[in-house]
C-alpha cells in the first residue's frame, strides 16, 4: 500500500497542489473509519463512488461522506443511461489505487462533484490506500480533476 501513498504523494508535490497527505495506522476505508482516523466529522469527508459508462469510460462522482450518489442523475448529467458501478478490479484498473482508497483526482476519468461538497472549507478524501487521506479545500479539488459541479445526490 506504501507504493499507492507514495504515487499520489509524488502527484501532489508535482501538481503543486496545496493539500496535506495524512496516514494513519487503523483504517479509513468507511465513511466512520475516516473520520475517527482524521479526528473529524463524517460531513467532511468526501467519497468518490467509481462508476462504468456503456463505453467503458470511468466516473467518479464526488459526494459528502454522509450522501448517497444517484446514477439517474449522473445519467441526466451526462445525458447518457445511468452508468453501472465499478468493480474493484476496474477501480484499480482505471484509477490505479485500491477500492476504499481512491482519492478525487490523480488519473483520468469524468469527476463529477455535488454542489454541498463546495460548500465546505476543508475536505479528507481517499489517500491512496485504506489508512491514509488527503485534506484539501474542495476549490483545490475542483482545480486538480476539472470536475464538473452538479447535483449527482440522492
Amino acid at each position: 500500500m506504501k507504493r499507492f501513498e507514495a504515487k499520489l504523494k509524488d502527484y501532489i508535490s508535482r501538481n503543486d497542489l496545496d493539500a496535506e497527505h495524512l496516514v494513519f495506522e487503523v483504517s479509513c476505508h468507511s465513511v466512520e473509519e475516516a473520520a475517527n482516523a482524521a479526528n473529524s466529522s463524517p460531513d467532511n469527508l468526501v467519497k468518490n463512488i467509481c462508476f462504468i459508462d456503456e463505453n467503458g469510460n470511468l466516473i467518479v462522482a464526488i459526494v459528502k461522506g454522509t450522501d448517497r450518489v444517484s446514477t439517474t442523475e449522473i445519467g441526466k448529467t451526462l445525458n447518457i443511461a445511468p452508468p453501472r458501478a465499478a468493480t474493484p478490479e476496474e477501480i484499480l484498473e482505471k484509477t490505479g489505487y485500491p477500492c476504499g482508497g481512491v482519492p478525487s483526482f490523480g488519473y483520468s476519468a469524468q469527476f463529477l462533484i455535488d454542489p454541498k461538497v463546495m460548500e465546505m472549507d476543508v475536505v479528507f478524501t481517499g489517500g491512496g490506500s485504506p489508512n491514509s487521506l488527503v485534506k484539501i479545500s474542495p476549490v483545490t479539488l475542483q482545480k486538480a480533476n476539472k470536475g464538473v459541479v452538479t447535483k449527482i445526490r440522492k
